[in-house]
């Protein structure tokens, strides 16, 4: 039996909604962040040293890092869930696989810590400086990003209604935790149609809404 060791509020959320696509029967062993630091809890790095979700473990194997898991769990269960070896659809599946957390994540994930200090305690005298600072990043750098990032996704899907092509495929799910994480802080909004409509398509899948019934909703807004 597969567990899934999920931490709240993370990228495991992906792992419980490809086991509910692909119709694995699992366990959930749920881990709260620290309320004040938003951390993964000490006891993670009992089941993986870096103490970081998502992790699974199978039998007497553990597999951490989402796309190793979704990789794992599409060779041992699902290879419908990948287009055919040699293909347009194959290769576009794999880039997509990795343009999730190799190029989609980093500049959302620094548009979440800079606002963070943006609005973070600090002394008086050291929050204008702060936020200015913070500001110049964003304005110069992040917010740029995230919008070349959006438009070039949206122009994608212009072009077929799923990121490998005409089926849905696991690719879709590594895109889904940037691309919700983009609609609720970083300007993923009606500038980008075929964006949001991908969104509401997957949030509509049976197999999406189970996967938040055992996980929980999850948000990106703290």
């Amino acid at each position: 039996m597969i567990t899934v060791h999920h931490l709240e509020n993370s990228r495991s959320q992906r792992v419980l909604w490809l086991l509910e696509e692909l119709e694995v029967p699992y366990e959930v062993k749920r881990y709260q962040r620290d309320p004040k630091t938003h951390y993964a809890p000490p006891e993670l790095a009992q089941v993986h040293p870096l103490g970081k979700s998502p992790v699974i473990t199978d039998g007497k194997l553990t597999v951490a890092e989402t796309g190793a898991i979704v990789e794992y769990l599409v060779d041992t269960h699902g290879p419908q869930m990948r287009p055919p070896a040699g293909t347009p659809e194959a290769r576009r599946y794999t880039y997509w696989l990795h343009f999730a957390e190799g190029s989609a994540m980093p500049p959302l994930l620094m548009k979440l810590v800079f606002d963070r200090i943006k609005t973070a305690p600090m002394p008086f005298f050291a929050r204008p400086i702060a936020r200015t600072i913070a500001d110049k990043v964003l304005a110069g750098f992040v917010t740029p990003n995230v919008e070349r990032q959006l438009a070039f996704m949206e122009g994608e899907l212009t072009q077929r209604p799923w990121f490998a092509g005409r089926d849905f495929t696991a690719a879709d799910v590594m895109m889904s935790f940037p691309l919700e994480a983009a609609a609720q802080r970083a300007g993923l909004d009606a500038r980008y149609p075929k964006l949001q409509d991908w969104l509401a398509r997957i949030h509509a899948r049976p197999a999406y809404r189970r996967a938040l019934e055992r996980g929980g909703p999850y948000s990106f807004a703290s």
